[in-house]
């Protein structure tokens, strides 16, 4: 809990900030443990979620992500402590309420004698990438937390890029699945029932296509309510599933490396993720063992991770990496293995994982462009489809009727 205080420090000057305890009276022992009288102490930011006791962590923007590792890692540069280092990012960040209760965290938390990436892992207050705490502990324990922070900075500033190019060419799309998802229902629970009145005072024989279209239609018109609350409940079972059941997620991120073009994405991205922090650390002077250890903990597809972390173990016992990924690398790009087998060759690991990470992200770059090319026309031809079948449905029993007249 963060709680926001008013009082003099040890030199008399007046004093107005926040420090985190467990409750009330610890808040109060830490604040005479540093000499600190205080005026009035009181939790801050209390809301309807604090009073039920829900925890509600934050999230923080890629963009801000960015921009804090970034100065952290300027501050460090200077060779300043960690500790200060934080304290002077308080005073920048005295805006934010939100960011002064994190970096407040921190700070209390390593004034107690506990590492970044621990103080980084028992804060509450925001909700960080697990990739980017697993680099901070790689970093801290490789003692390149400077070079660590600005590479972190540098990659997720990059895949925000990413994000948002998906998000903005994603928008028409979008835009045109749900009017067409409006239009289709439009036409089965209003338009369709009144031609299929016609066509019952008529007492004419319908089509199997027409019968199929006027059944959905009074399917959709009497069930949409339970199908909403179904497709609402099965997505809260997903993803309760994903969180808890480390099999089902497992089998899910196996299924997810299966899926035409989108699965190549997957493990492309995750192949870049694995080369760029591990060029990172080799390049801070961690051994390669080690690095390839630790860097196959971040990765996000259990499935790969398992892999990469089975051929890591294979490392640890004196063997070639890329002769254990040949071996244990199901779902890994034969290239790839190929690629360590020449830098373990030439001793220029370092390099050839850097390439493979630009490498990686470009050809990501250039699957995503083809994947957005290719959906917008893709589903205005989907969408026509629907449309035309529900047409040609109802104009079935009129040509019919008109030959029948004929």
């Amino acid at each position: 809990m963060i709680f926001k205080y008013v009082g003099f420090d040890k030199s008399g000057q007046r004093v107005k900030a926040r420090i985190e305890a467990i409750d009330l009276d610890e808040a109060k022992r830490k604040l005479k443990a540093k000499g600190i009288i205080y005026e009035r102490i009181n939790e801050s930011g209390e809301s309807i979620f604090k009073k039920f006791n829900f925890k509600r962590k934050h999230t923080l923007s890629a963009k801000h992500l960015a921009a804090l590792s970034r100065n952290l890692a300027i501050y460090l540069r200077s060779g300043i402590p960690i500790v200060n280092v934080i304290r002077l990012a308080k005073l920048q960040y005295e805006k934010d309420p939100i960011l002064v209760d994190f970096l407040t965290s921190l700070e209390t938390s390593m004034d107690e004698g506990k590492s970044y990436y621990v103080a980084l892992e028992s804060q509450e207050i925001i909700e960080l990438p697990p990739f980017y705490k697993q680099s901070i502990k790689v970093a801290e324990e490789s003692g390149s937390l400077s070079e660590v922070l600005f590479e972190m900075a540098r990659f997720v500033e990059e895949g925000d890029k990413v994000a948002g190019k998906v998000k903005q060419a994603l928008i028409y799309p979008a835009f045109i699945v749900i009017i067409s998802v409006l239009m289709v229902a439009f036409m089965l629970t209003t338009v369709v029932p009144k031609i299929t009145g016609m066509f019952t005072q008529l007492k004419q024989e319908l089509p199997s296509i027409t019968k199929f279209v006027i059944a959905l239609g009074d399917f959709l018109g009497a069930y949409w309510l339970v199908i909403a609350v179904a497709i609402m409940l099965m997505s809260i079972v997903f993803g309760y599933m994903v969180k808890t059941s480390s099999s089902f997620k497992f089998a899910y991120h196996k299924f997810l490396l299966r899926l035409p073009l989108f699965g190549k994405i997957i493990q492309t991205f995750e192949l870049a993720r694995f080369s760029y922090i591990t060029s990172v650390l080799v390049r801070s002077g961690v051994t390669f063992v080690h690095a390839v250890k630790l860097a196959s903990n971040i990765l996000d597809n259990v499935a790969i991770r398992e892999q990469f972390v089975s051929a890591s173990k294979d490392l640890v016992e004196g063997k070639k990496f890329s002769s254990s990924l040949s071996k244990h690398g199901k779902d890994i790009d034969k290239s790839f293995v190929q690629a360590i087998a020449l830098g373990e060759e030439t001793s220029e690991i370092a390099m050839v994982m850097e390439n493979l990470a630009n490498l990686y992200f470009e050809e990501n770059r250039s699957k995503i462009d083809l994947f957005l090319s290719l959906m917008e026309p893709l589903l205005i031809l989907f969408v026509g489809a629907m449309i035309g079948f529900i047409v040609v449905a109802m104009l079935l029993p009129i040509f019919s009727m008109n030959l029948g007249a004929m």
